[in-house]
């Protein structure tokens, strides 16, 4: 079966995902999904939604979450030595060395992805989850590639687990001519697709077929249901380039579904009132006047009479049409602030007061308000894009000798960034109230007394991600620094001793040269001794 018929044959499955996520994209940013297949040069009308708080939502959920999954300015990773695999313990400076190596690693893939477009791109991604509940990222040479999901079908087993994709795409001519067999005219194929008479604009459709074979993934292009020659590829299943994403998901559904989805009816009700009272504002706000018809004045003097004219009439024969639906522009306003108000919180769109009496402790509260609420919203994406996305970086990194190779058993890569994150700031947040229960309980001295303030530190930057090599102090650099500390005292404490230890006639070489070392010692005990009470 050729790659085409089979995008056909699954299109059936996908075409009620595609419908809803057209629904969707029309009240929030018509530009993401459009539904049809068709390409349009040039700039496509789109109709513009009557209110913007679906548009606002999408953009203002897409950002959070790519600042929860890949943050600018930390690691999403970290790679940490996997002891249960190795069967022995390792010294504590072979774990530093190690340690700083992995630190090495890990700037150097953030650094790739900070020179490349990655984050733009997954925001795109992140937008139509949101919207459309599905998107597909490829991992090529030159970046990141998004396909929405009318370029793209997919079919999963039982467990959600991929087992094929077929993609789309248009591309012109002139750029496969070269790839295909030499000898081969496709005048007639190239014909059927044509949407421009001119030859140079003529375009046809690229396939890309996905399969899953064992552990890992194969796939290739075909044009007129011949395969490209050196599109071949493959990959294991762990290190595929290929990530089929999903929002919220369905048991035995190959597709997602999007957020918006869950809110479309809030959404159409707040459509459908934006558009009424615009239209009945403009309405209302039409001034017209009229002329009674008995009036001696005439309407024509009346339209053509300049500001601060005299004119002849009575002002009774004139009068103003209104538009009396004050109060129900009033209710409308109020259930328009209800939706918009449900909608806000539905899309995470938190406000904090702008105000003097905001405190630190109302923000902090906030700010756990909303990482509670997007815990259970990107868990997925965590799993199935994430880790899927660590692990290819590592793969081509080490391929290419950007960085060393990495046994494996020996290192394990663990994501501290996403849903772990918010399992860090809940595990800072117990630590300080743990902390702050046991001094106003036991008073500010049990602490000392009781917590190990080493064991604090440790755990206060592991659920930060703080790396503290070289950062925190150890136990032996602090039991050096009480010795050197305690000595110097010593000295000072001799060197401010040292003016009345020499006023003692036996500690004096002038006044006693005969004194033997054993004499010069006794002196000495004897001039340190405190002086006796005084009665």
């Amino acid at each position: 079966m050729t790659a085409k018929s089979r995008y056909d044959s699954l299109s059936s499955d996908r075409s009620q995902f595609l419908s809803e996520a057209e629904e969707a994209g029309k009240l929030t940013l018509p530009y993401l999904i459009r539904g049809h297949e068709e390409h349009v040069r040039g700039m496509k009308q789109l109709i513009t939604p009557w209110q913007s708080v679906g548009a606002k939502g999408v953009v203002a959920l897409a950002s959070k979450l790519s600042l929860s999954l890949i943050p600018p300015q930390t690691s999403f990773f970290k790679l940490q030595l996997d002891e249960s695999q190795l069967g022995e313990e390792f010294p504590p400076e072979v774990k530093s060395e190690l340690d700083l190596s992995f630190a090495k690693i890990e700037r150097t893939i953030l650094d790739a992805i900070a020179a490349t477009d990655d984050r733009v791109v997954i925001h795109q991604a992140l937008q139509h989850l949101v919207v459309a509940g599905n998107a597909l990222i490829f991992m090529g040479k030159e970046g990141l590639k998004l396909f929405p999901l009318n370029r793209y079908v997919i079919e999963r087993d039982g467990n959600g687990q991929v087992i094929e994709i077929v993609t789309k795409e248009r591309i012109n001519k002139k750029l496969i001519e070269k790839y295909l067999p030499e000898g081969v005219e496709y005048e007639d194929d190239y014909e059927s697709v044509v949407d421009d008479t001119k030859s140079d604009k003529k375009e046809c459709d690229v396939y890309t077929h996905v399969k899953r074979d064992n552990n890992r993934f194969i796939w290739h292009q075909e044009v007129f249901d011949k395969i490209l020659p050196g599109s071949q590829g493959k990959a294991p299943v762990d290190t595929t380039p290929w990530l089929p994403l999903r929002f919220n998901t369905v048991d035995g559904e190959s597709y997602g579904r999007g957020r918006v989805g869950q809110f479309i009816g809030d959404l159409k009700s707040l459509e459908a009132l934006s558009q009424a009272l615009v239209e009945g504002s403009a309405a209302a706000a039409k001034v017209v006047f009229v002329v009674s018809p008995s009036s001696t004045t005439k309407p024509q003097t009346l339209a053509t009479a300049g500001n601060g004219a005299i004119v002849q009439g009575r002002p009774d024969d004139i009068g103003v049409i209104q538009v009396g639906k004050t109060a129900d522009f009033q209710t409308a306003y109020q259930l328009m602030a209800t939706l918009e108000k449900r909608l806000n919180e539905a899309f995470l769109i938190l406000s904090v007061r702008d105000s003097e009496r905001t405190t630190a402790q109302e923000v902090q509260m906030t700010q756990l308000e909303l990482e509670q609420q997007l815990g259970g919203l990107f868990g997925l994406l965590t799993i199935e894009f994430l880790v899927p996305y660590l692990n290819r970086k590592l793969s081509v990194f080490q391929k290419t000798g950007e960085i060393p190779k990495i046994p494996k058993g020996m290192v394990k890569p663990t994501i501290v960034a996403g849903i772990n994150s918010l399992g860090r700031g809940q595990d800072v947040q117990a630590l300080g109230q743990f902390l702050t229960t046991i001094a106003q309980t036991m008073g500010p001295e049990s602490i000392q007394q009781y917590i190990n303030p080493e064991e604090v530190v440790k755990r206060l930057a592991a659920a930060q991600g703080i790396d503290v090599l070289n950062l925190v102090k150890s136990m032996e650099e602090r039991q050096q620094e009480d010795q050197q500390a305690m000595q110097q005292e010593a000295e000072m404490e001799a060197i401010k001793g040292a003016p009345n230890m020499m006023k003692a006639p036996m500690l004096d070489p002038s006044k006693n040269p005969n004194a033997s070392p054993e004499d010069m010692g006794a002196a000495l005990e004897q001039a340190q001794q405190p002086p006796p009470p005084q009665e």
